[in-house]
């Protein structure tokens, strides 16, 4: 079975490189290297090395994935055909070397890959730095990096920064979570004598270093304050915490689930408002908003052993996931027609799920302004005859709802009866508003605002007089308010 050893060239001159290295690259085996282009290459040269390197697919390939392939495939013919051979890569075999790992992936019949010794970069670059990784190290690849992959809470080095533009796109990546000014390290040939370089510059500054190469590497230090790390999603998160906890903030310790329902409603509706002003910066805070009350219902449940922030995340892309299979599984939808029939399939499919027969509100919409929810309500069940004949019944059944709330207040009223007794009538009033056809949520904000113009009038009349509020008897205030409703309709 042939063998091919894969070593690691250490991250600088020969005095990194592994004595195990050294003593295989002198054993007389072929030498295939990932490149030339390192500093130790030049110095084994002088002591007789001979080589063959991938540098020729560098030039020609167009992709790295589609080069590193080609690389692994071509040290498994080499193998094949002619026996051992020695593969040797900058640094250690098995820190960044996408090569490498190609290799170890691949059931290769009669070839043997062995992992030899190696020194990462990574030693002597936190050695330069005086870091100590157990603090937390994220190692990236800067030809690929996203800012979902950063983690502003612990060290993070990014390789193959290796020429001015990839070291632009790192740059504008990492000012989505790190500020523009933040200080970073760039360093280059590391261990190299009279070739290492290390200086640290404000993150915008990085592209504009003129000496950039397949050398430098990038370390951006922990953020360390609460003021730096609030692009971080997760800071959100722990200061909800923090708020929460026994020396936070006495209003947020108080809230429930259900003193901050009407919170969740303000905000959607914040948000609503925002989206129909057009006003993007604005929106962008309502939506801020809304989080917040994700947040806190969620570090709620936490609290109390229900569920964790966590596990709202599960919950949403599991949901999308499984509702989108056009996009997720083998689906097609060519457009949103098609879209929303596979969206309305797997939640049909759902509902299925959760009940053999489901009851005839099982499509009635819970969640929404009360108001619409209950004509939605009413309607379902007006569909099978269970419903007023007329509107004389409607009104019938208000007055009952009334006279059953008089009733409790005229005795020793218990809140939870007259929350009871009140909604009832509400949902009376609603049935009355369908029988004319009229949508009750239009119908309450047109009064609403009804009243705050006609309040409005009487705030006015009232400054004008230069006396305050109390010095107006109810009776007085009835005159202006009538006046103010004459005024109104007379304007209108």
């Amino acid at each position: 079975m042939a063998v091919i050893h894969i070593v690691g060239l250490g991250p600088g001159d020969k005095t990194g490189l592994p004595m195990g290295t050294y003593q295989l690259l002198k054993s007389g085996l072929p030498v295939v290297l990932r490149t030339c282009f390192h500093p130790v290459v030049a110095q084994l040269e002088s002591e007789g090395l001979t080589y063959t390197s991938f540098d020729h697919l560098y030039e020609n390939g167009e992709a790295f994935e589609e080069i590193y392939a080609a690389m692994a495939n071509a040290l498994v013919t080499q193998a094949k055909a002619n026996g051992d051979l020695i593969y040797a890569v900058p640094g250690h075999p098995l820190v960044a070397e996408q090569s490498v790992q190609n290799l170890l992936q691949a059931e290769i019949p009669g070839v043997e890959v062995n992992i030899g010794p190696g020194q990462s970069f990574l030693d002597v670059t936190a050695a330069r730095l005086r870091i100590d990784p157990i603090d937390g190290l994220l190692l990236l690849d800067g030809t690929s990096l996203t800012d979902a992959a950063l983690n502003a809470h612990v060290h993070t080095l990014i390789a193959q920064v290796y020429q001015t533009s990839i070291a632009a796109e790192v740059k504008l990546t990492l000012m989505e979570v790190y500020p523009d000014d933040y200080e970073i390290t760039v360093l280059r040939a590391v261990a190299v004598e009279g070739q290492e370089r290390i200086v640290q510059i404000p993150l915008y500054e990085l592209d504009r270093l003129d000496w950039i190469d397949h050398l430098t590497t990038v370390y951006v230090p922990p953020l360390q304050s609460r003021e730096q790390l609030v692009r971080d999603p997760w800071q959100a998160v722990q200061i909800v915490r923090d708020l929460r906890a026994p020396d936070g903030c006495p209003w947020d310790r108080e809230q429930t689930h259900e003193s901050l329902r009407k919170y969740v409603l303000e905000e959607a509706y914040e948000v609503a408002s925002a989206i129909d002003e057009q006003d993007w910066d604005h929106l962008c805070e309502e939506l801020g908003d809304l989080l917040l009350q994700v947040l806190l219902h969620a570090q709620i449940a936490e609290e109390y052993g229900e569920f964790t922030v966590r596990d709202v995340f599960s919950e949403l892309s599991t949901k999308l996931i499984r509702r989108h299979p056009h996009v997720f599984a083998s689906s097609v939808a060519t457009d949103v027609t098609d879209a929303n029939a596979l969206w309305d399939a797997v939640k049909r499919a759902e509902k299925e799920e959760e009940a053999e027969s489901p009851s005839l509100m099982a499509g009635v919409k819970m969640a929404g302004p009360a108001l619409m929810v209950a004509a939605d309500v009413q309607k379902a069940a007006a569909k099978v005859g269970f419903d007023f004949k007329q509107v004389k019944d409607v009104l019938e059944k208000i007055k009952e709802e009334m006279n059953e709330l008089e009733a409790e207040l005229a005795t020793q009223p218990h809140q939870r009866a007259v929350e009871e007794e009140l909604g009832d009538l509400l949902f009376s009033c609603v049935n009355l508003a369908r029988f004319f056809k009229c949508d009750a949520e239009a119908l309450l904000m047109q009064a609403t605002r009804k009243f705050t113009a006609r309040f409005e009038q009487v705030e006015m009349q009232v400054k004008s007089s230069g006396k305050n509020w109390g010095a107006f008897t109810s009776e007085a205030l009835d005159v202006l308010w009538n006046q103010a409703k004459i005024a109104l309709m007379r304007k209108n």
